[in-house]
């Protein structure tokens, strides 16, 4: 019987190097592929953190020699650069705060290498995600979280959709990252221990100021700092350079704590508040995906989550016009980011997700 062909990619990280690994093992007709995605991401080089960083490749070509898989490095520069690079700059500009990872992970990972790995002859593309792949009595594709709660990824998977997650293994959904660590010098992989990469691939030093200086300064207008009642209370060099929910760096003197609870881009103005001001009710989420069910026709209860890392809250969801549903939480949620996904639970299986457009603030 002919080995299943798989394709891992691999970013020289612990995770995707022992997903290889694994898939080795199980018997698998494997490749290792690591992404060239920018330019960029060359001066990650010292500090050997960057997803895509030169060091990043020889790792994992160096791992793929130890398992004892081919190895290729594949350009996708281009669709790097309009479907998460443009999309970054683009979100910016209107005031949003882009996920650029979740965007990789849909255009490129799950669309892209997908596409490559089927033009090689391969059945599946493996990644190194904390997240699980699952059906239903019904044949349906379901996505789970991975068992380890403070690794779980499927946050930023919400886009998958039945024919994709019909050709994608994960196969850490089952290991805590101590146990991948640990598995990982079982295989005698150099970077069992290698540091988690922590910084947006394609943005040095994790300054994504400096890069909007840099890469976008049409969006940058000085304007003015105001309070919830449009009171001036200091200037900006730039809405865009500021978040939702931010405290420090405001360069404001006040008698209480202050926080971005707003971007006005149409009067070019950061709104601050207290703290109760950050909290949101509600919000108004687009460009959604379905998972567990075909399409929203009726209110649901859900867990959702608002942020990668933050907890889940109770809430209702029920659909609107043009696409859009509303998302109504049982309790208010702190710092509700335009740009940013929300992704609905049940349990530990993902129903679906969207992009926030909008969020109500919470008035105590």
């Amino acid at each position: 019987m002919e080995k299943k062909k798989v394709v891992v990619a691999m970013s020289g990280g612990v995770d995707s190097s022992l997903t290889a690994a694994l898939l080795v093992e199980r018997g698998y007709d494997v490749i290792g592929v690591t992404m060239r995605l920018s330019e960029e991401s060359r001066d990650f080089e010292e500090d050997d953190r960057g997803c895509c960083s030169l060091s990043s490749v020889d790792d994992a070509r160096r791992v793929a020699e130890i398992v004892g898989i081919p190895h290729y490095v594949m350009n996708f520069k281009d669709m790097f650069q309009e479907k998460v690079i443009d999309y970054f700059l683009a979100d910016y500009a209107k005031g949003w705060t882009p996920n650029p990872c979740i965007a990789c992970n849909r255009y490129v990972k799950f669309e892209g290498l997908l596409q490559k790995a089927m033009e090689l002859g391969a059945s599946y593309v493996a990644t190194g995600h904390y997240a699980r792949i699952g059906q239903d009595e019904t044949g349906r594709y379901l996505l789970k979280k991975g068992i380890d709660e403070k690794k779980d990824q499927s946050y930023a998977l919400y886009h998958l959709n039945q024919s994709s997650l019909a050709h994608f293994l994960m196969p850490l959904g089952e290991y805590t990252k101590v146990e991948t660590r640990e598995l990982a010098e079982k295989y005698s992989l150099p970077v069992a221990h290698k540091p988690d990469s922590q910084e947006i691939c394609f943005v040095p030093h994790d300054d994504y100021k400096a890069y909007l200086r840099a890469h976008n300064p049409a969006c940058l207008h000085p304007g003015d700092i105001v309070d919830t009642a449009g009171h001036v209370l200091g200037h900006h060099e730039g809405v865009p350079l500021y978040t939702i929910g931010q405290r420090k760096g405001l360069g404001i003197a006040a008698a209480h704590p202050l926080y971005v609870v707003d971007l006005d881009m149409v009067h070019n103005r950061v709104v601050v508040g207290g703290a109760d001001d950050v909290y949101a009710d509600s919000l108004v989420a687009g460009d959604l995906n379905w998972i567990a069910i075909d399409a929203l026709a009726e209110p649901i209860a859900v867990t959702a989550k608002v942020r990668y890392g933050k907890r889940e809250g109770r809430a209702r969801v029920e659909p609107l016009a043009a696409g859009k549903v509303r998302v109504t939480f049982v309790e208010p949620q702190r710092a509700v980011t335009p740009g940013q996904s929300v992704v609905f639970y049940d349990g530990d299986t993902v129903v679906g997700g969207g992009i926030i457009e909008a969020a109500n603030h919470h008035k105590s």
